[in-house]
Formats: structure tokens, C-alpha cells, sequence
């Protein structure tokens, strides 16, 4: 029996890789509801090659959001902009504003 439970807390314990997803806060400019997304930065993002032969290619996504309150369904469009290594380069939106208070 103690085999198992060695064998288990193995499995259980062994290390899980970070979240490899991106937060954003956005606020609607119709009902001022606050939403929050994830961009799974492993699957969200197309990859954007470069002119140059040299360049390194950048990623990009576009998310439609719409809030859960059930009584406004206004679209928000993101648009945002990663260099090779995934870190944010820039952010376009359309029918919100960006919330910069960090979601928890």
C-alpha cells in the first residue's frame, strides 16, 4: 500500500509548467462593465514573419469580447502585438478601454 501512495505523490508532485497565458482587463464604453481575458499564448497567437530575412517574426491575436450582464452586448475588439520571445510589443481596442489595474 505505501508503494502506491510513494507512486502517487510522485505523479502529484511533479513539476507543472507555468501558465503560459496573458491577462487583460478591458472596461466596456457602453455599460462600463469590467471583463477579464486570457490569451493562451501557446495557441492564441498567428505567428507574422518580418520583411527582412534576419528579422524575427512576431505574434498577434484579436479577441471579440462581450460582457456576461446579459443586458449589454457591445463588441470590444483587441488587437495585440508580441515579439518572438511573447512579451507584449503593442494593444489596439475598439468599443472599451484598456483597465491597467492588474487582474488578480
Amino acid at each position: 500500500m505505501n508503494l502506491f501512495k510513494k507512486i502517487s505523490d510522485w505523479f502529484s508532485s511533479a513539476s507543472r509548467p507555468e501558465d503560459p497565458g496573458y491577462w487583460i482587463s478591458v472596461k466596456c464604453n457602453r455599460c462600463r462593465e469590467k471583463i477579464r481575458a486570457r490569451i493562451d499564448l501557446r495557441n492564441d497567437l498567428s505567428i507574422e514573419y518580418g520583411g527582412a530575412q534576419d528579422a524575427r517574426p512576431t505574434f498577434f491575436t484579436r479577441k471579440l469580447l462581450v460582457g456576461e450582464s446579459g443586458r449589454c452586448f457591445q463588441r470590444i475588439e483587441v488587437e495585440l502585438t508580441f515579439d518572438a520571445d511573447k512579451h507584449l510589443l503593442s494593444r489596439e481596442i475598439q468599443g472599451g478601454t484598456f483597465d491597467d489595474e492588474q487582474p488578480a
